[in-house]
């Protein structure tokens, strides 16, 4: 193993593209800590800014959590494509400004670009595999700290001093984050009876479960088995060109239903508690630029039994990471 990490460094080393690239991926990597720090303060005081210096402290937590969860992602693929003799950048984080009234993470996530063929659908898997399983393990550690250290009532009340106050929330739009079906099993078990457990609407003011359920929402949107998303590399590869068509097919036409519910519970007020209008956004993203359709690979052959565990795997965790619902908004 030691032999085998040391000769991956040794390669991303003496990569001359990647030592063309360093001042941009540098350069970017710290626009979006600048970006999600600011964030980060958004999310956790409830406030537009403009901050103090001395305040900006406050943001580290969600800017190191969420810099944490999209850098083990993207180098996720990274060295699975240096293993495969496979070409890429390394990530490109990509920053995002936090604007007024418009609410944002901080970043747009990250991405790493291949610069050869990927030479069979073993390589694909292994690439396209790597970064979401490696981003749901570092979800987890944020979200089991973040569930295991829950501040006192104090601490909201700090933010929000009329929390318990009847009148909270009226006349104003309420954000709400969706359930998973994940999020909701660990909040059940790491959190103890006799303390306050945030609800839904209220979790962006704590940073690691703020970023914790970010990063799952961002991995559930990742293994959707479409086109060359990560899940569609991994069905790909799984299960052949016409078993994945059909698979990203019946997908697209989910995402088109919950969108529609979504505009649906919007304008008509019909109160689904499913649906979300971003999903048929999402769809029509992954239509006319992604593509629904995998690309072949030069050569394909039958997975082995290791291979096919992990991309069960990795279906088990978009399943428990999807939120139907990610987003609510309301007025009282």
């Amino acid at each position: 193993m030691a032999e085998t990490i040391t000769k991956i460094y040794s390669k991303i080393f003496r990569s001359k593209q990647n030592k063309h690239n360093y001042l941009l991926h540098i350069t970017l990597f710290l626009i979006t800590f600048i970006t999600t720090v600011i964030a980060g303060l958004q999310w956790t005081s409830g406030k537009a800014g403009p901050y103090e210096f001395s305040s900006l402290a406050d943001g580290l937590p969600y800017a190191f959590s969420i810099l944490f969860i999209l850098g083990v992602h993207e180098f996720g693929h990274y060295f699975a494509a240096v293993y495969h003799k496979v070409k890429a950048t390394l990530p490109f984080f990509i920053p995002f400004p936090p604007i007024a009234g418009f609410f944002n993470f901080g970043t747009m996530g990250a991405v790493i670009k291949t610069k050869s063929v990927i030479p069979n659908n073993k390589a694909m898997f292994d690439i396209g595999a790597a970064g979401p399983i490696s981003g749901f393990i570092a979800c987890l550690i944020v979200l089991i700290y973040g569930f295991t250290h829950l501040p006192t009532i104090d601490y909201l009340l700090k933010i929000h001093p009329d929390f318990f106050s009847p009148s909270y929330g009226k006349g104003a739009i309420g954000l709400e984050f969706g359930d998973s079906l994940l999020f909701a099993f660990l909040r059940h078990i790491l959190t103890k009876p006799n303390e306050f457990i945030p609800p839904m609407s209220e979790i962006y003011h704590y940073p690691y479960l703020c970023v914790g359920w970010f990063g799952l929402f961002v991995t559930s949107m990742n293994l959707i088995p479409v086109g060359q998303l990560d899940g569609g590399h991994i069905t790909y590869s799984m299960f052949g060109e016409k078993k994945h068509e059909a698979i990203a097919s019946i997908s697209m036409i989910i995402l088109v239903f919950l969108g529609v519910l979504g505009i649906l519970n919007a304008f008509i007020k019909l109160n689904f508690q499913i649906g979300w209008s971003g999903w048929m956004f999402w769809a029509f993203i992954l239509f006319f630029i992604i593509k629904v359709k995998h690309p072949p690979v030069p050569q394909f052959e039958k997975l082995s039994r290791g291979r096919m565990i992990l991309g069960f795997l990795a279906i088990l965790i978009f399943i428990l990471s999807f939120t139907p619902n990610p987003f609510l908004l309301s007025i009282d």
